[in-house]
């Protein structure tokens, strides 16, 4: 027995020997013999018992020491938990310093007079994508209260207004490094290795020159030298000084975006160097965020960030991450934003005032002729070294004569003097043989060679992104074409609609349409749209704005009564479905103030029309789309289509509330039915050719420069508007591959594409990657292609060219070419 009484340690035997022992003896005193857990006793020997106890006694000490603590283990553990702590504990130190620093600047910063908050307070609230603090300061409402901005109606546009936010909150510009002055260029002029050699011959020229024929004749070929040096070195300086100044204005005007903004409540274009903080600026696809800001309101809205953060994945925007920075692109989706800091007080600002834009790139034939010169340098420096040797051995081996056929050098009785004087007249006609090797007037031919072209491409409106696409640009073999803006003027007007199994033409009125229809099409044009009518308060004249085609169908919506702003308060957007280059067609959800959800959408004609299952005739009542009223409207499509007019059609269906997500973040995913739809309408627009531009066609044929046009309108309406164009000559329609669909085409494969690539003159219904795989072919076959255009789906083959002919009056650049410059 232990001392704390305790029976388990007063004997070294193994309890569980002890248990077998007294389970054992239990059975003996007369228990059953038939419980399923009796062991009988196997009278084992006391030897082998004792060996038992001590593997039994060795396994339980082996049991407890495993599940013993490891102390070493546990003490680094410790350490780890600590070193966690003490970060954390710095981190968080560091945050409340940043926080207590922040917050200190908040109160210490004085708003600018007139408002009531102040510009680092905003700068700050979108740089560090502060939610807190935005919802400390009441929201977006409050703070465009505090700027004196009206959300709906935007600032006041009079100029005192305009003056007074750019003296408190600055402009949207930022400060530039100095132009390069023209003694820089003549220092880099002498920095060329081949106008080195052509001095340093020279000089060395001057030297022996003088030494052998005295200074009244022997400074000519060193001077003559050192005059085309000089000369070489200005007239590089002065071309590469005028170049510069013209890259610095083109750059000036890719700049100088003109965006649309909210103020006095009519959208109005102004340049993003005008832009304030306070204004509203709305946003669509394609466009570039011009400053700082947070979001009012967003359907779909997605950002590429990229420009910004490095990553590629797009940023949904909405009022749990509604901060907008300067310089990123709208990726999808439309909406409006509150301007909160513009220049300096943006990242986008303090990142680009650090870059200087270096265009004194040197261009590839440029490099290799440079090259070349060198190469030819060094040529000529070999032979001039191996004839000076020869010459060397020969004079000292008494081989060489004067022109009286004395032999100039003889051992041990010609001077020293003499002998040195041998020596130069050798090296100077070396440095002759350098002197005539090297080609000093090559790279200053280049160089004119390439501002002369440079220059004369810009007066025919052709922006050179690169001066190397000189070189290539002579050399085009063919040019890919947009349609819409490029080959036509982009003023576009409803001509013809056919509504309620009815053609229309002209459909300027309202005259016996369907009471429903007309109902339905004015909810659907006004609510399912990025532009916008303002009515004028001194003449009440109607000014709609927007993309071509939007103001071309709110124009026609108009003629059929109907009231912009009051169709828009009838009903709330629940969701939308922007339209895009892909799929060809935009839809929105609406909830009606009875509650009902109507979803309506419009597109290409052809790709809606397949969505519809039903229509409504001339009397309102709703009617089935049978196979053969989907032929007659194809036909009509096809009809349109022939006479160049762009086909959009209008439809809807209804929807049950309930089967609308309710959470915002679910409606953001949701997909808006577009099955069993109604047909409404479908309209023609016009978008008149340009004038001339047959000739043009006609000129580029001539010069064995092929044109191809690529849009997304369909088939039939671009082969309409080629032909007028010249770009489909008679007979071409007919054979294959000649006109193509651009789902077609990205159905073959790469190899595929490749052979019949050359025959493609129309392509329909492209989409952006099929317009890129189109110049990867050409160029796969060897083409030197050539692409205009002038919207964001042109942007992937636009930049897969160095070169793009500026073809719209406005000199408009592509949203792209806008986007990358800025």
């Amino acid at each position: 027995m232990s001392s704390n009484g305790n029976p388990r340690f007063s004997s070294r035997r193994s309890p569980s020997c002890e248990n077998y022992e007294r389970f054992d003896h239990s059975y003996d005193e007369g228990e059953t013999q038939n419980d399923v857990f009796y062991i009988p006793n196997k009278k084992a020997p006391p030897e082998r018992l004792k060996k038992w106890r001590k593997a039994t006694l060795a396994l339980n000490a082996s049991r407890r020491f495993r599940y013993t603590s490891d102390l070493k283990r546990a003490e680094k553990r410790e350490q780890i938990i600590r070193k966690i702590r003490t970060s954390a504990q710095a981190v968080r130190a560091v945050y409340l310093f940043k926080k207590g620093v922040q917050n200190t600047k908040k109160e210490e910063e004085t708003p600018p007079e007139g408002f009531e908050i102040g510009p680092t307070t905003l700068a700050n609230l979108v740089r560090d994508r502060d939610l807190n603090c935005l919802q400390q300061l009441g929201g977006v409402n409050e703070v465009a209260r505090l700027l004196h901005t009206d959300l709906e109606k935007g600032i006041n546009e009079v100029p005192e207004e305009i003056q007074r936010r750019l003296q408190a909150y600055g402009e949207n510009s930022y400060p530039r490094k100095a132009a390069r002055n023209f003694f820089v260029f003549v220092w880099e002029a002498l920095q060329d290795t081949t106008l080195i050699i052509l001095m340093v011959c020279a000089a060395l020229s001057l030297v022996f020159g003088i030494k052998t024929e005295g200074i009244k004749e022997g400074w000519f070929d060193g001077a003559s030298i050192n005059f085309a040096v000089i000369l070489v070195i200005l007239v590089t300086a002065i071309s590469d000084y005028r170049q510069s100044l013209q890259f610095q204005n083109l750059n000036e005007e890719k700049r100088n975006i003109q965006l649309q903004v909210i103020r006095g409540g009519r959208r109005s274009k102004v340049s993003i160097f005008d832009l304030v903080v306070g204004d509203v600026v709305p946003l669509n696809i394609g466009d570039q965020v011009p400053a700082d800001g947070i979001l009012i309101e967003g359907h779909s809205l997605s950002i590429d960030e990229s420009s910004m953060t490095g990553e590629s994945k797009y940023v949904y925007k909405d009022k749990k991450n509604p901060f907008l920075m300067s310089g990123c692109k709208v990726a999808d989706g439309y909406g409006t934003m509150l301007v909160t800091a513009v220049g300096l007080n943006t990242e986008w600002g303090l990142v680009m005032a650090t870059i200087s834009e270096d265009n004194g790139e040197e261009t590839p034939l440029q490099v290799r002729l440079n090259g070349v010169a060198t190469f030819i340098g060094k040529v000529g420096l070999a032979v001039a070294v191996l004839v000076f040797l020869i010459l060397i051995i020969r004079f000292f081996t008494g081989n060489t004569e004067d022109k009286n056929g004395k032999t100039m050098f003889k051992a041990g009785k010609t001077s020293v003097g003499d002998a040195f004087n041998g020596i130069v007249k050798i090296f100077a006609i070396a440095v002759t043989i350098v002197v005539v090797a090297v080609p000093e007037g090559l790279p200053l031919a280049v160089t004119l060679t390439l501002a002369y072209s440079m220059r004369k491409m810009m007066a025919d409106k052709a922006l050179v992104r690169r001066l190397s696409a000189c070189e290539t640009m002579g050399s085009a073999t063919t040019i890919c074409s947009d349609k819409t803006g490029t080959l036509t003027l982009n003023q576009m007007t409803v001509v013809k609609a056919f509504i309620a199994g009815e053609s229309r033409e002209p459909p300027d009125t309202s005259e016996g349409l369907p009471p429903v229809i007309q109902a339905l099409l004015v909810e659907g044009i006004s609510q399912n749209t990025t532009g916008s009518v303002y009515k004028s308060k001194g003449s009440g004249e109607m000014e709609v704005t927007g993309s071509p085609t939007e103001k071309a169908i709110l124009s026609w919506a108009l003629k059929l009564g109907m009231n912009f702003d009051d169709e828009r308060s009838k009903s709330s957007i629940l969701h939308v479905f922007t339209f895009n280059s892909e799929k060809k067609r935009g839809g929105v959800a609406l909830k009606r103030s009875d509650s009902e959800v109507h979803i309506h959408w419009k597109g290409a004609a052809e790709i809606v029309l397949d969505l519809c299952k039903t229509w409504i005739d001339s009397s309102g009542s709703v009617q089935e789309m049978t196979p053969t009223k989907v032929d007659e409207n194809k036909k009509i499509i096809e009809g349109m289509a022939a006479a160049t007019l762009r086909c959009i059609a209008f439809a809807y269906r209804t929807c049950d509330l309930h089967n609308v997500p309710v959470d915002e973040e679910q409606r953001q995913s949701w997909q808006i039915p577009e099955d069993n739809l109604t047909l409404l309408a479908i309209v023609g627009i016009k978008d008149p050719c340009r004038p001339n531009v047959r000739e043009a066609v006609h000129i580029c044929q001539k010069a064995g420069v092929k044109v191809r046009m690529v849009t997304g309108d369909n088939i039939y309406t671009a082969k309409a508007i080629a032909t007028e164009c010249g770009i489909l000559q008679p007979g071409e329609d007919t054979e294959q591959y000649a006109i193509i669909e651009g789902r077609d085409f990205r159905s073959y494969s790469e190899d595929e594409r490749l052979k019949f690539v050359d025959k493609i003159c129309v392509m329909g219904r492209s989409s952006p990657t099929d317009k890129l795989y189109l110049v990867q072919a050409l160029r796969k076959r060897g083409h030197v292609v050539a692409v205009t255009g002038d919207g964001t789906n042109d942007a992937p083959a636009l930049h897969e060219t160095l070169v793009y002919p500026w073809v719209s009056k406005e000199r408009k650049l592509p949203r792209k070419a806008q986007i990358s410059s800025f």
